[in-house]
């Protein structure tokens, strides 16, 4: 009788339906490609409910898909090109730009880079949120990176 027992029980715990809560439907997102080819399995951009995520890039040249030469500075300036050009693929400016992170090989650069990130941000503006790392190394061999989350 016990065996019984267990076996029905068995039988209404496989039978039972399912007690977790209906999966919601997942917001839509759209992707954005910027200008330089991707070095891994990720998006540029993925944009979701008014908010752009900017995946970290790295100075390359778009039509070589190398790092640009002239060391941190000429890097500097080709990673913001680039994160432009997913903003501008994704309707943005920099002036929709509220967080961003920068990575750094060597922070005894910081002031020089300092200079070319904030003269891509709107003068008088609200200028985004910013944090600042130094790393042992970047992919590459690149001498900086910077991500950006962005808002419609």
């Amino acid at each position: 009788m016990r065996l019984v027992g267990l076996l029905v029980l068995g039988a209404l715990v496989f039978a039972a339906p399912s007690f977790r809560p209906a999966e919601a439907q997942a917001p839509a997102k759209a992707a954005y490609k910027g200008v330089v080819t991707p070095i891994g399995p990720y998006s540029p951009g993925v944009g979701i409910s008014g908010t752009v995520y900017l995946s970290g890039q790295i100075g390359l040249d778009p039509a070589t898909n190398q790092l640009v030469e002239g060391g941190t500075e000429a890097q500097a300036k080709r990673v913001m090109e680039n994160l432009g050009a997913v903003l501008k693929e994704a309707g943005l400016g920099y002036a929709n730009v509220v967080k961003t992170t920068i990575y750094m090989v060597d922070l005894a650069e910081f002031t020089k880079v300092n200079e070319i990130y904030g003269g891509y941000f709107p003068a008088g503006g609200v200028p985004p949120a910013r944090s600042t790392v130094q790393v042992a190394a970047l992919p590459r061999g690149a001498r900086i990176e910077i991500d950006f989350v962005a808002v419609r």
